[in-house]
């Protein structure tokens, strides 16, 4: 007999080991993320470098002008615009819903009362009483819930970065772009008054009768071109100036904006990184990245659905006869439960497969946006860093046309002091070298906007605050969850 009993509790034991070994399967029994092969390139096809420069940091490339004003607008706009704020929120709420995603597979407790009615209206009854209910999120129920949420804050964070990469960019684009505009303005007045002292020159000389009305004529509309072209810079200066306020969330520009400044140069830099570094640093790619891990969750969730939710339930209710009112009871009143509840899907099985099949192929797209996302960013940067070349080419031609022009001005300038030249050449000289300067400042800042792209491609931008951090402080980091399905 001791020999049955033993055998009996061994092989209960054993049931009971097998259910607990078999309900652990089934609770993370969602599909493996699919891997995430990025098409990345070994290496970059336009790479540019300055011996003497050291690796510049694509958290601080702006850096790379010196320009204290610029420095002061960055952190004024990280600070202050409207875009970075919304996306700072809904990066909040993601979190504040990541947090709480596995509360639903913990055990809830719920109040309830109500009032019943015989059905031979004969008596009713006040009903109070506790539910309490613990859904175990087997069949991979709770690794979807968790990649769905994990994907969700994945992508508000990306959406941050994003903010926080275009907002970087686009100030000191304006910035430069308005800076320019002035320099351009400056250098046009020069070309007006340059061509009004000629046309008053060709006055006298018309007046003298040594030169025909008809070169008169053709000075004063050289004269009255040059005053027309003003109102492109000035507008320009205008544009940017309006596009700074915007992006500082003010609602007027700073007066010391439309103060001529010297625009910003570009100093010397270096770029170290490789097509690889844009899954760290790229938003763009983050976010798909996201979007796989959102979209795997909502497939094993789907997949979950078709299969049994099995939980816990238990309630205790108590009951009372309101006509009667009785103060004592000679019965009990009260009633408690307990058991498994299971939820089995029947009849309406086939939709729940058709959606897995769809939320399937959902997925498939997400992978082939993600790489899609990766293709699109290599092709930015080397786009980029193709123009950055050629702009870099076209300041340094410009800057060898400008100074021999202002070393012909020169020469011009000692054959009138010696008169052996006319003050109309010394005119005319002095406007090729302005017009040149043009062209230079021009080839400049479009340097300057190139290696604004290039960063811009790269996902250059401030690594988060202190009190960012606390906000979000996986925005300047991958997802690991991206980054396991990328192994």
């Amino acid at each position: 007999m001791p020999l049955r009993l033993n055998q009996a509790t061994h092989g209960s034991n054993l049931r009971w080991c097998l259910l607990g070994v078999l309900l652990a399967g089934l609770a993370g029994c969602a599909a493996p993320l699919p891997k995430l092969v990025p098409p990345l390139p070994l290496q970059w096809q336009h790479a540019m470098a300055s011996a003497s420069a050291k690796p510049t940091d694509p958290h601080g490339w702006w850096h790379a002008f010196a320009d204290p004003e610029l420095d002061a607008l960055v952190d004024r706009a990280l600070d202050s615009n409207l875009d970075v704020a919304q996306a700072v929120e809904r990066l909040r709420a993601s979190r504040i819903l990541h947090a709480h995603a596995q509360a639903r597979y913990l055990p809830a407790l719920s109040a309830r009362t109500n009032d019943a009615i015989d059905p031979d209206a004969s008596a009713s009854f006040f009903v109070a009483g506790f539910d309490a209910t613990w859904e175990l999120g087997l069949f991979g129920r709770a690794e979807g819930t968790r990649r769905e949420a994990q994907g969700s804050l994945d992508a508000s964070v990306a959406d941050l970065r994003a903010a926080q990469v275009s907002l970087v960019a686009e100030v000191v684009r304006e910035w430069i772009t308005l800076r320019a505009a002035q320099q351009q303005e400056e250098l046009l007045l020069q070309v007006s008054h340059a061509r009004q002292h000629q046309w008053q020159l060709l006055q006298v000389r018309q007046r003298l009768q040594l030169t025909a009305p008809g070169t008169v004529d053709q000075a004063q509309a050289a004269f009255a071109q040059s005053q027309a072209a003003l109102a492109s810079p000035r507008q320009a200066i205008n544009a940017s100036a309006q596009r700074l306020a915007v992006l500082l969330g003010q609602n007027h520009p700073d007066p010391l904006w439309l103060q001529p400044g010297t625009p910003p140069e570009l100093g010397a830099w270096r770029l170290d990184g490789a097509p690889a570094d844009l899954l760290r640093t790229r938003p763009e790619i983050a976010r798909a990245e996201a979007d796989v891990l959102r979209t795997a969750g909502e497939l094993a969730l789907t997949h979950a659905d078709m299969f049994p939710s099995i939980g816990l339930g238990a309630s205790m209710i108590w009951a009372t006869d309101i006509n009667n009112n009785h103060k004592f009871s000679n019965t009990p009143n009260g009633i408690a439960s307990v058991g498994p509840a299971i939820n089995i899907p029947l009849f309406d099985w086939g939709m729940r497969l058709a959606a897995t099949h769809a939320k399937g192929h959902e997925l498939k797209a997400s992978v082939l946006a993600y790489r899609q996302a990766v293709l699109q960013g290599v092709a930015e940067v080397e786009t980029a860093l193709g123009s950055l070349q050629q702009q870099q080419q076209r300041e340094q031609d410009d800057t060898r046309a400008w100074q021999a022009l202002q070393r012909v001005d020169q020469s011009v300038q000692a054959r009138v002091r010696l008169r052996l030249g006319s003050p109309l050449d010394r005119a005319e000289s002095q406007i090729a070298v302005t017009q040149a300067a043009i062209e230079l400042a021009d080839a400049r800042a479009g340097h300057s906007l190139a290696y604004v792209a290039l960063f811009k491609a790269l996902g250059g931008a401030p690594l988060p605050s202190t009190a960012a951090e606390e906000t979000a402080p996986a925005a300047s980091a991958e997802p690991a969850a991206a980054h396991e399905a990328r192994r």
